[in-house]
């Protein structure tokens, strides 16, 4: 049973979802918070326990006004880390999160293994090439086809939402817009340390991501020390949504099979 409580860390108060029990294993999401009833993490935590937070500006997670970087976000999760006395963990990186989890590895957070499912936070083309579709400028029909296998699964239908899950929902991307803007999606130095992410890590991309294609993902997997690949069928850039139980039956399988 996963739950959801507040955490005093560094001056911040910080939304976390835990539950389920054996390796610890940090969980950082994508362009929105996860909360305690997302498929994913229920079916994770049936593999290990699960701490997943919400970072600053997204979900209950607030943001204070001179938080407004990637570093930010990279110290305040080693905060929270340290509050929990984790020791070395295991650690999940979903797209943006995918991001602070590279820049958490290669900045020598203590890690077991680390599982990258459909990261960004490279710039690994040309300075013409885009590696990562602009999910603020382009018409939101063209980000939701390329972000989807099944584009109608990302219709969102404010209707049906509550008032208070419309303005998470804003937040959320408010703070992916002030976090990610510019540079867009990537820190420029980042490649240059990714020889440091040394420990065990599995790259899982979905095979439908037009978000950040394929072929980015097998990219990254080359230029990591200790990395395999795999694509995830009939997911586009959310598995953790379109395919919750295979995702995290993978990662499941991965962290505690020393063999794998």
């Amino acid at each position: 049973m996963l739950r959801r409580e507040m955490r005093a860390v560094g001056g911040l108060e910080i939304e976390l979802i835990r539950g389920g029990s054996g390796r610890h294993t940090l969980v950082l999401h994508g362009f929105h918070n996860l909360t305690p009833e997302a498929a994913f993490l229920r079916s994770l935590a049936g593999h290990v326990e699960v701490l997943a937070p919400s970072l600053p500006g997204f979900g209950a997670t607030p943001r204070p006004d001179n938080l407004d970087t990637v570093y930010d976000l990279v110290h305040s999760c080693r905060d929270l880390i340290d509050a929990l006395n984790l020791g070395a963990l295991n650690l999940v990186g979903l797209s943006f999160g995918g991001w602070l989890a590279l820049e958490l590895a290669a900045g020598g957070l203590p890690l077991e293994r680390l599982a990258l499912v459909d990261t960004l936070g490279l710039k690994l083309g040309g300075p013409e090439t885009r590696d990562i579709a602009d999910v603020f400028n382009l018409h939101p029909d063209e980000v939701r086809s390329r972000s989807w296998h099944d584009p109608e699964l990302g219709v969102v239908d404010f209707d049906a939402m509550t008032d208070d899950a419309i303005v998470t929902y804003a937040r959320n991307r408010e703070s992916l817009c002030l976090y990610g803007w510019e540079p867009y999606m990537h820190t420029p130095a980042l490649r240059r340390w990714l020889h440091r992410v040394r420990v065990p890590t599995l790259v899982l991309w979905g095979e439908s991501d037009r978000i950040v294609d394929v072929a980015y993902g097998r990219a990254l997997s080359g230029l990591l020390g200790d990395a395999r690949f795999e694509t995830i069928p009939r997911a586009g850039h959310h598995p953790e949504l379109e395919q919750p139980r295979y995702l995290a039956d993978r990662i499941g399988t991965f962290f505690n099979d020393s063999r794998d």
